[in-house]
């Protein structure tokens, strides 16, 4: 019998990089940290402490005494869910949503699958500002979509003018996150109400991902392209519950757009998970009608903690500067003459810190970056409190290469 060959591997599955988060996890696997300096771990953008209380014993009794909680459910989500969801945000955006715009999702790493499912085909484009959040850009290399990088400035913000140089016919929609991972940048409106302008009048798709939205610096709406009239053919949304209710292992989102798009979505999220988990919508649902106030204070948080690290690196980080923070992430560029993926994993040995470098945001100098990738790194600076932030700064500065 003739030797029997392997079953073949996608090659564009295979050409995506691995997973960065993971990736980051192997520096730290089997290694012992000393008592006085415990690892402090700033590697990932997720809460590490469970919802409050009174979430938990909804999600408990749903799980108890509602049988249809354990059943397949409308792939779209729960009516009462996507209706909630409309309400919310057509008031805090000042515009109109109905429910028929309204997915809910499993988690909003779905939502922006399905909606470059709706928007683009192997072969043609997205343009993903850089430093770009990497889940999105491992999707479009899965999918056969070319990235196409948009590089921003020192202070994280894309350019208009920069964005239309690269739009030709192959580009079908261009992504924003807001504020930014990997940047913490907040996106001013002006400059989302010219890019929904730009993307309008070029015919191409505008998907906001607002994962971070709750944790805005000013008391005000995140912009007003929902008021816009035609909201509907340019613009998709994209959100999660995840961090603003703790709810990460649940794995629900949302995605709004025209109702046409969230029917060609429908197609894309019935093939893959049927329907998004019944309790994670039931939780999200309770923390939207009972959670207003809690989440006040949780941005409060986060919003101290990023005052005390900003006033941390204006008295001076060693080697580190910030170049932005916003929302759970500070921006950092270190001075010292390796690439960032060096210097993270000697931040892990010599102090103890996980930290992501930049070149798992951009691509690299080689592959025809700015080399900017090389330069600078991403902490999660939400995972630590007080404390901890003050002894992630004294590490930095005790930091040498």
């Amino acid at each position: 019998m003739p030797a029997a060959l392997p079953a073949p591997f996608s090659p564009t599955l295979a050409a995506a990089f691995d997973p960065p988060v993971m990736e980051a996890r192997r520096w730290v696997a089997g290694r012992t940290f000393p008592a006085d300096r415990p690892l402090i771990n700033l590697s990932q953008a997720a809460p590490v402490d469970p919802p409050p209380e009174p979430l938990r014993r909804a999600i408990a009794e749903a799980a108890l005494d509602r049988p249809e909680a354990h059943l397949y459910g409308p792939v779209l989500g729960d009516d009462a869910l996507r209706a909630a969801i409309a309400e919310r945000w057509s008031a805090l955006y000042g515009g109109e949503i109905a429910p028929a715009s309204v997915a809910a999702t499993s988690g909003c790493n779905q939502a922006f699958c399905a909606a470059v499912a709706t928007l683009a085909a192997p072969g043609e484009a997205v343009i993903l500002p850089t430093p770009w959040y990497f889940n999105h850009k491992m999707w479009l290399d899965m999918a056969g979509v070319r990235a196409v990088p948009l590089p921003c400035g020192p202070d994280g913000l894309p350019d208009p003018e920069r964005a239309a140089a690269l739009i030709d016919p192959s580009v079908r929609a261009l992504t924003l996150v807001t504020p930014n991972n990997p940047t913490g940048a907040e996106y001013p409106p002006a400059l989302l109400d010219a890019l929904f302008d730009l993307c309008r009048a070029r015919g191409i798709g505008l998907i906001l991902d607002e994962t971070y939205r709750d944790f805005l610096s000013e008391d005000r709406a995140p912009h007003g392209l929902f008021a816009r009239e035609g909201w509907s053919d340019t613009l998709i949304h994209l959100y999660s519950f995840s961090k603003v209710f703790r709810l990460t292992g649940h794995r629900v989102g949302a995605l709004v757009a025209g109702a046409a798009r969230i029917a060609q979505a429908e197609k894309f999220l019935d093939t893959v998970t049927i329907c998004p988990s019944r309790l994670g919508q039931i939780a999200a649902l309770y923390g939207l009608d009972n959670l207003g106030d809690w989440v006040a204070g949780e941005r409060a948080e986060i919003l101290a903690r990023r005052a005390a690290l900003e006033a941390g690196f204006a008295e001076g980080a060693g080697g580190f500067r910030l170049r932005s923070c916003g929302a759970y992430f500070a921006f950092l560029e270190h001075g010292f003459d390796a690439p960032s993926d060096v210097v993270a994993q000697r931040l892990v040995v010599e102090q103890s810190l996980l930290v992501l470098p930049g070149t798992m945001f951009a691509p690299l100098a080689a592959a025809g970056g700015t080399g900017d990738a090389e330069r600078t790194l991403r902490l999660a600076f939400a995972n630590a409190d007080a404390a901890g932030l003050a002894e992630t700064l004294r590490r930095l500065r005790a930091f040498r290469l």
